[in-house]
């Protein structure tokens, strides 16, 4: 297998392609066909069947459980044996705003927090469309405040699709009394509701995923009326003069492979320390498939290291 890895000497950004192998390619054929029969076959909720989705990631070894409901703030705990007490990841989850759960993330939680050796808050967030934009952008906000109050003087920052987009919207302005951002690890992150990115626009691009009125509809539910490229939606429209240390991971075959590459791009241009992994011929948030894909077990160990790397000592 050769990977791929190209620095670019005016900026900060380092990309890092990875090919995908014969074996690997079958395994991800596989890994999508469960997918497709889960949803064309589960009897419950679009909610329901997404949270079952999510669980097939198994919860790794050695991490414990504690579900949160603190005022407006609610989540899970994930927590490795000897993790520190000033430390925390702060996960949030994807699902296009409408789906998931700090439940149904309870495995993708503990495979991160067990690889970093730091506890992770996975948040609960409210979905829409009971509660559209910005509930989520300011649930997250409130999730950074309430961790500092616990205490933690340091915290990374991870999410999956909208979950990207949410912890990334949380930089445009200063959050009050909130821990130090030491890094920020991303997975296909949705950082540009407006959709004007070039993958998400070419006839060409086969996501095995989602197709563009999916998340069109998605971002129209959302949104309700409010403006797309506001930056607590679209935080590509809004990036701060300086980042901390940023990580994002994507998949070739996704319609949203620009926002990726969107966002990278301009952190890199501001002078940020970020590294770009994009992983040939896999779908959106392949890292839940821990078991199936060891591209996935690479991901989420490159992610771990990269947090590890970052913090103040």
């Amino acid at each position: 297998m050769n990977i791929r890895t190209e620095a670019f000497p005016s900026s900060r950004l380092v990309v890092t392609s990875h090919p995908l192998s014969d074996a690997d390619r079958l395994a991800e054929e596989s890994v999508l066909a469960r997918i497709r029969r889960h949803f064309a076959g589960f009897a419950g909720t679009p909610r329901e069947a997404y949270d079952a989705m999510s669980a097939w990631t198994p919860c790794a070894a050695g991490v414990g459980f504690e579900a949160v409901s603190d005022g407006s703030v609610q989540g899970c705990w994930v927590r490795p044996s000897q993790a520190p007490r000033d430390r925390a990841i702060l996960f949030v989850h994807g699902g296009a705003y409408a789906l998931g759960s700090s439940q149904g993330y309870r495995g993708l939680a503990s495979q991160i927090a067990q690889r970093a050796g730091v506890a992770v808050f996975s948040l609960e967030y409210p979905l829409a469309p009971e509660q559209p934009f910005p509930a989520a952008h300011d649930a997250t906000r409130a999730a950074l405040q309430w961790l500092g109050r616990q205490g933690v003087a340091q915290v990374a920052l991870a999410g999956d699709s909208c979950g990207g987009g949410l912890v990334l919207s949380t930089l445009g302005a200063p959050v009050p009394d909130a821990p130090t951002v030491a890094s920020i690890v991303v997975f296909s992150p949705w950082v540009d509701l407006a959709l004007t990115g070039a993958s998400f626009n070419d006839p060409a691009t086969h996501d095995p995923i989602f197709t563009p009125p999916m998340l069109a509809g998605a971002a129209a539910n959302y949104l309700r009326g409010a403006e797309a490229r506001d930056e607590r939606a679209s935080p590509l429209f809004g990036q701060p003069r300086s980042l901390p240390p940023l990580a994002i991971q994507v998949g070739s075959a996704e319609l949203l492979l620009d926002d990726s590459r969107s966002y990278a791009a301009m952190a890199a241009q501001r002078g940020g320390d970020v590294r770009l992994e994009i992983f040939e011929g896999l779908h959106h948030v392949f890292q839940r498939a821990v078991v199936e894909l060891p591209p996935a077990r690479l991901a989420l160990d490159n992610a771990a290291d990269f947090m590890s790397t970052h913090w103040c000592r």
